[in-house]
């Protein structure tokens, strides 16, 4: 397997979880500062010109939930087959796609919605608001131990870890969400977290 990615950006949510799996890939950056990911040879891997990719034997899958969940298929571990627990780590997933990484899109990538400068100027000073909450959110409600699924690491945990890295640049200190920042403290301790960042993964 191949990896596609931008360091900081929800790609190294992937890193994590294939570390994780113990499965053989390899990776390829995708350099955003020359504009690499819009270029012709990237959008023949992935048209929509976008981290994270997997190159898989005989398919290319995107979407970061839909790269996670393959590698739970092949590494049935990092996946609860209890129905409940594995519905409560899909909901936690589904709500950082919708939700969570939106909001903090609108601080770099506001062009996808508005083209005025002061509706840029206006959705970048609404970020630490709607990021605070969502941190309240997944505090409150999707965090039920050191992981989102108690004592066990999940492919959930490599997803919102990744989208909490961007909090502080967002305005948020998660040091005000506890369950959050013990997420945090845990997946920081694990081999796979201490693997991207030594590989620069994480900035």
């Amino acid at each position: 397997m191949k990896l596609y990615y931008t360091p900081k950006t929800i790609s190294i949510a992937v890193a994590i979880a294939l570390e994780e799996s113990g499965l053989d890939y390899e990776c390829q950056h995708i350099d955003f500062s020359t504009g690499e990911q819009q270029s012709e040879a990237y959008a023949q891997i992935n048209p929509k010109c976008r981290v994270p990719t997997l190159q898989t034997e005989g398919m290319k899958l995107t979407e970061t939930g839909a790269i996670l969940e393959y590698i739970a298929t092949l590494v049935p571990s990092l996946m609860p087959s209890e129905p409940i627990a594995a519905s409560h780590a899909r909901s936690v997933m589904y709500f950082l796609a919708s939700t969570m990484h939106v909001n903090h899109a609108h601080k770099v990538r506001g062009s996808r919605w508005a083209d005025r400068a002061e509706s840029h100027a206006d959705m970048v000073a609404k970020v630490p608001e709607t990021m605070a909450t969502s941190a309240a959110y997944i505090d409150t409600n999707c965090i039920t131990g050191p992981f989102v699924l108690g004592d066990t690491f999940c492919i959930a945990d490599a997803y919102l870890f990744q989208v909490c890295t961007w909090l502080k640049g967002d305005g948020v200190d998660p040091v005000d969400y506890p369950k959050v920042q013990n997420l945090m403290d845990a997946m920081e301790a694990r081999a796979s977290v201490k693997c991207v960042r030594a590989q620069g993964m994480l900035g």
